[in-house]
């Protein structure tokens, strides 16, 4: 007669698993930090584009050509929006593309360390490192006189990042998936975003109902509209639509990244 091995209690396993998921939030933020290059262009680089736009429109009001708001309001808001993109999306997709074809994730898989902390463990760092660009970029609004985002829309504005953030990490992993080596990894990833960016107004708002209609079913410019409206409006509630777009986009992304995420280089 056999008898079953007890089950470890339900706290105990909850605790291990999130010990692990600190261990690889830690590892993935020191290894960021280990390499100066990559934190250089994540933090400064949108910084230094802001600081560009708040030179040459510092002092300019409210125009149409905006939305009814200043330049400035406009390009703190886009500038964050693709400060996300890069760390969630570009980055995201690059350093698991390397990591597949150095063979780390194949080691990764091979270890104790679940999958789910994994990938739980580099989306909490990508989001981290988000916060903090957009907290740059806001400061940088703030010396040529943007103002805040209004207290009735700090809930909104926490909401829409973490959901586009969450939404590009999941769309990161999914391109890192079909590509095929590391390589050709920065030329995929550009491809896909170069042409969003632009269509969804980041660097110049687009007046084209077409474009519009057409940038709006995409995530891009979901996103830069949900930062817009959080960083310039007092109207409070949620932009449910772009949420929606937002949710969609991210459960697509999750769904081919489940299907054909591998962890071996021969796999692909």
């Amino acid at each position: 007669m056999s008898v079953a091995a007890p089950r470890p209690a339900a706290g105990r396993t909850l605790g291990r698993g999130l010990r692990l998921l600190r261990h690889q939030i830690r590892y993935e933020q020191l290894s960021f930090w280990r390499n100066p290059q990559s934190a250089f262009f994540t933090f400064v680089f949108p910084v230094v584009v802001m600081a560009v736009f708040g030179g040459l429109f510092d002092g300019t009001g409210k125009n149409e050509f905006y939305y009814g708001r200043s330049a400035l309001q406009y390009y703190v808001s886009t500038i964050a929006a693709v400060s996300v993109l890069g760390s969630c999306y570009s980055q995201l997709a690059i350093v698991l593309s390397a990591r597949r074809q150095n063979g780390t994730l194949k080691r990764v898989r091979a270890t104790p360390l679940p999958a789910s902390a994994y990938f739980v463990g580099l989306l909490t760092h990508c989001v981290l490192v988000s916060v903090v660009d957009v907290l740059l970029i806001t400061a940088v609004g703030r010396l040529y006189g943007v103002p805040l985002p209004a207290a009735s829309q700090w809930a909104a504005l926490a909401v829409s990042l973490v959901l586009g953030a969450a939404a590009f990490c999941a769309l990161g992993v999914a391109v890192a998936s079909l590509i095929r080596n590391a390589e050709a990894a920065p030329s995929v990833v550009q491809l896909v975003l170069f042409p969003l960016v632009f269509v969804s107004g980041t660097y110049m708002p687009v007046h084209s109902a077409l474009l519009n209609g057409l940038a709006g079913a995409l995530p891009v410019k979901p996103f830069n509209d949900a930062l817009l409206r959080a960083f310039t409006t007092h109207q409070a509630g949620l932009p449910w639509r772009d949420h929606g777009v937002l949710l969609l986009w991210g459960a697509a992304g999750a769904a081919v990244a489940v299907r054909r995420f591998r962890w071996d280089p021969r796999a692909q």
